[in-house]
């Protein structure tokens, strides 16, 4: 049993909250000596997905910009598989100081917990950048459920009882889990229906097969104008500019299942501590930039400037949250 899964069991979330991702968790930087003007060489970003993919397109809006600060080329990579796992691995054993990852929230939170035979450790593996963007899940249902209002519609979810079915793009995936954590906290029974990706999840949808999934906004919003599917509203705190006609599902009532995707900069644990500060401070910069920020909405995120700290405590709180769920309902994933 990991270190993770053991704290999860016997504290729960608070024993988590107050362990991970503390203080002096990460490896130490390197001497002084080794401290020279940071970047020498062209960056690295590896992304886990195929180009076009959301990841990769976050990752190259700020590319550029980066450069441009950082004088020194920034070069996307993209090397897919294992839901990003592979690329966060090689992050995590780069040793060159130039190697960095855009990573997502399965990477650098609960990846240990669904899959112990992962060959990286979130807790230690990594050195927090700082957020790249940020995007809620839309809590869309069938075209053909009754009501309009987000308390009508959340009430015939219920009503569906186990016979109604949501479905997700695999296990272990956000939408699964963040369906799991919205059960528990909406009386949902319905049963889960994996699938083998997002389009397909909305086919199931469309044709009847199932009557409820978690859906990214671009890919829920067309069906929601054409009224083939409806939404009781999205999982952020506050309504998003990325749905800003959608309620929040804490517009039904619903109280504790927020829950966002999100893509953030990693670096490996022992990345020199001050280019890391620089890359941070860096990044902070290109994603406070209005026409980055713009860039980001059109490909689906929300930006979000922030302090590698901010990132750690983003990193502490999914893997509290996400974790109990994995845990409580015993989800494991072979990605």
């Amino acid at each position: 049993m990991t270190i993770t899964k053991r704290r999860l069991l016997e504290g729960g979330a608070a024993a988590v909250a107050t362990s991970l991702f503390a203080p002096g968790a990460w490896s130490q930087p390197k001497p002084a000596a080794a401290e020279a003007a940071w970047p020498t060489k062209p960056v690295r970003i590896l992304v886990g997905f195929p180009a076009g993919a959301s990841p990769d397109l976050a990752a190259r809006a700020i590319a550029e910009p980066l450069a441009k600060i950082l004088r020194q080329p920034v070069t996307v990579e993209n090397k897919p598989g294992a839901s990003g796992n592979l690329v966060a691995d090689q992050v995590a054993k780069a040793t060159d100081d130039h190697t960095i990852g855009a990573l997502i929230n399965g990477n650098l939170t609960i990846a240990k917990l669904l899959n112990p035979a992962i060959p990286f450790d979130p807790e230690k593996d990594f050195a927090p950048v700082g957020m790249v963007g940020t995007a809620p899940l839309v809590l869309a249902v069938s075209g053909n459920a009754p009501g309009k209002t987000p308390a009508d519609l959340l009430l015939w979810a219920r009503n569906l009882g186990t016979g109604g079915k949501y479905g997700t793009p695999g296990v272990g995936t956000v939408g699964h889990l963040g369906m799991e954590l919205l059960k528990s906290r909406a009386a949902i029974t319905a049963q889960h229906k994996p699938y083998t990706g997002n389009p397909q999840v909305i086919a199931g949808l469309l044709g009847g097969e199932i009557q409820l999934a978690l859906l990214p906004p671009g890919l829920a919003l067309p069906h929601l104008a054409s009224g083939k599917l409806k939404a009781i509203g999205v999982t952020s705190p506050e309504r998003s500019p990325l749905a800003s006609e959608l309620p929040t599902i804490r517009d039904a009532d619903v109280r504790g299942a927020d829950l966002e995707i999100w893509t953030a900069l990693a670096a490996p644990a022992g990345m020199n501590k001050n280019a890391v500060a620089r890359l941070s401070a860096a990044l902070s910069e290109v994603t406070s930039m209005p026409d980055v920020a713009q860039a980001l909405l059109k490909t689906g995120w929300q930006a979000q400037p922030g302090t590698p700290e901010a990132l750690a405590r983003r990193m502490r709180a999914d893997t509290a949250r996400l974790g109990g769920v994995i845990i409580m309902k015993g989800i494991h994933s072979e990605a």
